[in-house]
């Protein structure tokens, strides 16, 4: 089973970057397509962006054009580069392995993005 310990959160000003990590145990990570997730204060958690293990993403329009999914299968991690991040970005986010559009792994901890002036 794959075990995900996300980092790399913080506080961030409107504008500003971050670049968040997801790092996998076990041997099946780059057998699955991984995904960010976040979920705000009192809204369900909602997909952010998928990558396959070719390299194909795939990423929610609310973010599209400012976040960059992309993996180390070396590695087993997996990045999203946050960019131009706006106040409405606040959230926790979380990686996961992802089948059929739906996340199949336990949840980490998650890290906390918080963007304010």
């Amino acid at each position: 089973q794959v075990q995900l310990v996300e980092s790399g959160g913080g506080l961030v000003q409107p504008g500003g970057s971050l670049r968040l990590s997801c790092a996998a145990s076990g041997s099946i990570f780059s057998r699955n397509v991984m995904g960010w997730y976040r979920q705000a204060p009192g809204k369900q958690r909602e997909l952010v962006a998928t990558i396959s293990t070719r390299g194909s993403t795939n990423y929610a329009d609310s973010v599209k054009g400012r976040f960059t999914i992309s993996r180390d299968n070396a590695k087993n991690t997996v990045y999203l580069q946050m960019n131009s991040l706006i106040f409405e970005d606040t959230a926790v986010y979380y990686c996961n392995t992802v089948f059929a559009g739906a996340p199949i792994g336990p949840w980490g901890q998650g890290t906390q993005v918080t963007v304010s002036s």
